[in-house]
């Protein structure tokens, strides 16, 4: 089994059993959900490389869901739906897909499509990456990804949401104000240090003492990109 990791959101619980068992055997790692909510408690805690979303769900649709992920969250998108009208797939193009496939479908074409949606996401054109790196690790701003040296770290979505904040701006002080109009005003003060202390758990040697994302008295943070790249490990 790889390392590639793809989340299933459907509300059919026996389409879900079969895409599990059908995605595992083709090696990926599967996690399910049936709904949009549940699908944002996964996100908030894992790291996925693909999702398969259904659009016709109870509650909030997939194409609701897909737009408002898409406000921070970059991570490559298939519609897996019952609806083949090409309206239907021009919008969930539009919305931020990367692909649609309609129901039923041929489970090896759905393979080809979610490597062809990999391969893309991890072959771009490394002049056009915007890494900002700062000791051993890279921040690649287009897709939110953060690596070490000795491979890629896992974080939460608001994680890696402040690690965008920080990386769009290196070297210069943000206030907590800042980082609250970044996130739209959904975390303030308090919630802001305590993402703060989890990001840095993440990437700094001993957190008590931060050398990448560092404290400034009476100000705010900032993260220093000028740091040797061999006096860090990282908690993945």
């Amino acid at each position: 089994m790889n390392d590639q990791h793809i989340l299933v959101i459907d509300d059919d619980d026996r389409l879900r059993v079969l895409l599990r068992r059908f995605l595992e055997e083709s090696g990926f790692r599967v996690t399910d959900v049936g709904s949009a909510s549940e699908a944002r408690k996964a996100l908030d805690g894992l790291v996925f490389d693909v999702l398969i979303i259904d659009i016709m769900m109870p509650g909030e649709t997939g194409l609701e869901f897909l737009a408002d992920i898409r406000k921070d969250n970059p991570v490559p998108a298939l519609f897996l739906t019952a609806m083949s009208e090409t309206e239907h797939r021009i919008t969930g193009l539009e919305t931020g897909a990367d692909d649609y496939m309609s129901k039923p479908f041929e489970p090896r074409e759905l393979v080809l499509r979610i490597k062809s949606i990999l391969s893309r996401s991890t072959s771009r054109d490394p002049a056009k990456a915007r890494l900002v790196t700062f000791g051993p690790y890279s921040f690649d701003l287009s897709v939110g990804i953060l690596m070490h040296s000795t491979g890629r770290i896992h974080m939460t979505s608001s994680e890696q949401r402040l690690m965008q904040i920080f990386a769009s701006s290196p070297d210069r002080i943000l206030s907590r104000d800042d980082i609250a109009k970044s996130m739209d005003n959904t975390m303030r003060d308090r919630s802001i240090d305590v993402a703060v202390a989890r990001l840095r758990a993440k990437i700094e040697p001993d957190p008590r003492f931060p050398v990448y994302l560092q404290n400034i008295r009476n100000k705010g943070w900032l993260l220093r990109t000028d740091t040797p790249p061999d006096i860090s490990h990282a908690t993945s």
